[in-house]
């Protein structure tokens, strides 16, 4: 007998069941994906223990009829692929046709499916079919699934804690929320509302929802457009910001995906503007003919392939840097104003822990930390996960909609969109040596002195490292000798002209050695060793030299060394010359690191602080 053996179809399920279903978050995402593939313009969501109980979803799509819900749940059944044509133009969200059999081969499933004119009940367990019995003709599909993984002991060892879990499904549907504004979305975890959209097709209202009001009033939308591609989106300003990338998020076609390239290029389109290690909360939305993408490279297709990508990022870059620049303004001084916080803070999620914070929501949605479990109160295992929409409907429906209301009443105001020129300031003072204090008829500024300088030396600098010229060249009476090791060596012979593109003029001294002559007149005095070694331990750590960054670095650099540093006190006369050439600056309203060079303090503010105005 020899020793392969055809795989029966049962254990063939379990084992694409490890590549599709790996957490219940995973479970949400198809399911909810196949909802909206369906044309369903209402999904909710009910998890019971972050879904290791019980995930139930339920949507009015156009549903099925007896022989298609009886055919979905076999391996590679599919509505969405009919030939091999079909992957190259794909625009559905799921298509492989290996959710619903690979979900079913580990868990306890009831469907409950109509497409208007007959109703069918399935009832599956570890992907045997148990029940088949016509249903109720309400359009749509309710689908529960329980008991995840009971029958694969292993995968359910691996689960990581509730919050962790029902951390990915949060991160899930805001994203898909994000995804379709014309979808009214809804998520309840064990009985609480955790998220909820009115579907009528307002980004700004989702943000508002996901991010908070407060958050939302402050992103401004974009939107560019080349011969293969458009692209549109919100983008926070400079001064709303997070500590993860997670906050980016990106659509191709409608599907969410993540994208290395993409997502760096939002971040260097921010250069300058945000302070190092912050980043910030951006919608990315790409759209292209199908056939410019390739979205059959990952079994949870969150991997993409593009086609003329350099172009593309080339139009990401400049759509969202001209966004930027259109809006910069003066940071205000945080107000402490009453706002309604999206339901994701609101609410009590892990039972009977005290109501958590918004910064400890974001750590759990952000960055997925694996926390020590809260004890959580018994369920009341009699009450079964069906009924779950109809127990709940009374009691959080009002709160709902006082929400909504409430969301939509705060955004009813003027956004950000032209520039703000810099103001006309008067100076008055110093403090402690480091902050100018300037007035005009609105208030009164507080502007950072070394940032301010860095600003003004960053464009200079960055202008005169940008084309080095030869006539602006200083010999040195004693030339600067630099020693490194064999390897470090090559390296540097390898990328010599890029350190001369930045004014690194580099001669072989000796087989490891290397000597510097001159360098541009315009180098800070004083610090030119330290410039140039820097440079060059630059070019050593990456290896690989960018020109483009190696210049924007060298621009920060001397920018930093050349600007007046904290505790130096100035005369009026400086202060004022400084302002002047801050105001000629391209960007007056942040160092080259990100952080604000001034702030605004408004008349008002001042004097409710005094109790002038209540």
């Amino acid at each position: 007998m020899g020793n392969i053996q055809i795989m029966d179809e049962w254990l063939s399920n379990k084992i694409a069941a490890g590549e599709v279903v790996e957490r219940p978050a995973s479970v949400v995402k198809e399911l909810v994906e196949n909802a909206i593939d369906a044309g369903s313009t209402s999904i909710d969501v009910f998890l019971l223990e972050a879904g290791l109980t019980s995930i139930q979803v339920i949507d009015n799509g156009s549903g099925m009829d007896e022989e298609d819900a009886l055919k979905s749940f076999s391996r590679h059944a599919t509505s969405k692929i009919y030939q091999e044509h079909d992957l190259f133009r794909i625009r559905t969200l799921g298509f492989r046709g290996e959710a619903l059999a690979s979900i079913a081969s580990v868990s306890k499933m009831t469907v409950i499916t109509s497409d208007g004119e007959s109703g069918t009940y399935v009832e599956l367990e570890g992907g045997h079919m148990m029940t088949h019995k016509p249903g109720p003709l309400r359009k749509g599909t309710d689908i529960t699934v329980s008991q995840l993984f009971f029958n694969t002991p292993a995968r359910l060892k691996y689960m990581k804690t509730i919050q962790t879990e029902l951390g990915h499904t949060i991160d899930l549907i805001n994203r898909l929320a994000l995804g379709n504004p014309q979808i009214a979305f809804r998520l309840l975890h064990n009985g609480q509302q955790l998220l909820q959209t009115n579907g009528r097709g307002d980004v700004q209202q989702v943000l508002a929802a996901i991010y908070g009001v407060h958050n939302a009033k402050k992103m401004v939308s974009f939107q560019g457009e080349s011969h293969d591609y458009k692209v549109s989106g919100f983008l926070s300003l400079p001064e709303i910001t997070r500590a993860s990338k997670n906050y980016m998020t990106i659509f191709v076609n409608g599907r969410w995906v993540k994208h290395y390239l993409v997502q760096k290029t939002i971040v260097d389109s921010y250069h300058t503007y945000l302070p190092i290690e912050r980043f910030p909360i951006v919608v990315l939305y790409i759209e292209g003919d199908p056939y410019l993408t390739d979205v059959n490279v990952h079994p949870a297709k969150h991997q993409i392939r593009l086609s003329k990508e350099p172009e593309l990022l080339t139009l990401i870059g400049e759509t969202i840097r001209g966004a930027i620049r259109s809006v910069m303004r003066v940071p205000q001084m945080e107000k402490k104003e009453k706002v309604v916080k999206p339901a994701t803070e609101q609410l009590n999620i892990w039972k009977p822990a005290p109501k958590m914070d918004v910064d400890k929501m974001n750590v759990i949605v952000e960055k997925l930390y694996d926390v020590q479990a809260v004890k959580e109160s018994a369920l009341d295992n009699s009450i079964e996960p069906a009924p779950i929409a109809t127990v709940m409907e009374d009691s959080w429906q009002p709160m709902l909609q006082q929400e909504t209301a409430a969301v939509e009443e705060v955004l009813d105001v003027e956004q950000p969109t032209t520039k703000e020129p810099f103001p006309e300031l008067e100076v008055v003072g110093q403090i402690h040596g480091t902050y100018i204090v300037a007035q005009m008829e609105d208030g009164f500024y507080l502007i950072d002195q070394h940032a301010a300088q860095e600003r003004i030396k960053y464009e200079f600098f960055r202008e005169k490292v940008g084309q080095v010229n030869p006539h602006e060249r200083q010999a040195l009476l004693l030339p600067l000798t630099f020693h490194y090791a064999a390897d470090e060596a090559l390296i540097l012979r390898e990328n010599k002209h890029e350190l001369e593109a930045v004014g690194v003029f580099l001669e072989e001294f000796g087989q490891s050695s290397f000597v510097v002559r001159e360098h541009p007149s315009w180098f800070p005095t004083g610090e030119e060793q330290e410039i140039i070694e820097d440079l060059i331990e630059q070019v050593l750590t990456t290896k690989k030299t960018d020109v483009k960054k190696l210049r924007e670095d060298a621009a920060i650099m001397m920018s930093c060394k050349k600007s007046i540093k904290a505790n130096h006190y100035l005369t009026k006369e400086q202060m004022e010359a400084l302002l002047r050439d801050l105001r000629r600056a391209a960007n007056p309203f942040t160092c080259p690191h990100g952080r604000p060079v001034l702030i605004h303090f408004t008349t008002y503010e001042v004097e409710k602080m005094f109790k002038r105005v209540m």
